[in-house]
């Protein structure tokens, strides 16, 4: 079946914009079917690159073997390094964008297969998850795979994949965004201005509503604290301009901390390394492999 590509509202948050822009890297190409209930594809991609919005009637696992990436929805956005994979309902319009140079890997897996997950699930992957995945042959319909027992390998694997995707840990690292109007209001406030630095309280009158209803309205929609929400906001504004190079400290003032060390902390409390550490390996990585090619 080929996919449905729908036009849909991009996601809300205005993250610097991607200097390059590319389709939906032709999913209709590795459609999972009965015969072939597991599909997988890689793309070699740069970073700043835009796969535009896009959906298809098929669940999909995304990572990265090597860089970080953020997939949006009309919902919200997830923050994916390569420690960790993102379920994708069938049928949601995604857009993904390249954070760093990566190495972007897609599963897809036939409808029958589960998880029955309605909405995306960010989960930590453990070293049998990611030799499954990588297990799979990448060859486009129309080609001959490169493993000429790929389908029968692909049958075999699916039963473990799926199970191991089950016990697989779940992560919070998504900016989710409300229902509720007021709420909403408040939090595309901050996704246009991260530097700002008004308190709960002076951000709930200027909806019209108390800090305690505020509070208890991100507790009630989006099942988290203002705090982590706000952290999660920040952390999705901020990976991108280090990957861009611009200085800890300019990032730090522009993500709305008032000292470096706050805000240091906080980058290595969620993603596991400093700032500094994260721009390093990027650097390396583009030392290493300067010309990946866009696909």
């Amino acid at each position: 079946m080929a996919p449905v590509d729908t036009p849909a509202r991009r996601a809300t948050p205005p993250y610097p914009a991607p200097t390059n822009s590319v389709g939906p890297l032709t999913p209709h190409l590795y459609a999972p079917d009965a015969l072939r209930p597991l599909r997988a594809k890689e793309h070699f991609l740069k970073a700043d690159t835009l796969v535009e919005l896009h959906t298809h009637p098929w669940p999909q696992l995304t990572f990265s073997t090597r860089g970080v990436i953020r997939l949006s929805t009309e919902d919200g956005s997830y923050i994916v390094p390569p420690s960790r994979a993102l379920w994708v309902p069938a049928n949601m319009s995604h857009s993904i964008t390249l954070i760093e140079d990566a190495e972007l890997r897609t599963v897809y897996l036939h409808s029958w297969l589960g998880p029955q997950w309605e909405k995306c699930e960010v989960l930590e992957i453990s070293p049998l998850l990611r030799a499954l995945m990588l297990a799979l042959d990448t060859t486009p319909d129309g080609l001959p795979p490169a493993d000429p027992h790929a389908a029968q390998r692909e049958r075999w694997i699916a039963p473990l994949l799926v199970d191991e995707l089950e016990r697989a840990t779940q992560i919070r690292i998504d900016v989710p965004l409300p229902a509720d109007k007021r709420l909403r209001q408040l939090c595309e406030a901050l996704l246009r201005n991260p530097a700002g630095r008004a308190t709960l309280a002076q951000r709930a009158e200027s909806i019209g509503a108390s800090e305690r209803t505020v509070a208890r309205l991100f507790r009630d929609q989006l099942g988290m604290s203002w705090q982590q929400w706000r952290q999660q906001a920040v952390l999705a504004h901020a990976l991108p301009l280090l990957a861009r190079g611009m200085a800890v400290s300019q990032v730090a003032s522009a993500s709305g901390y008032a000292t470096d060390s706050a805000f240091c902390a906080m980058f290595k409390a969620a993603t596991g390394k400093s700032p500094t550490a994260f721009q390093h390996k990027r650097r390396a990585a583009n030392d290493v492999n300067p010309a990946s090619a866009a696909a």
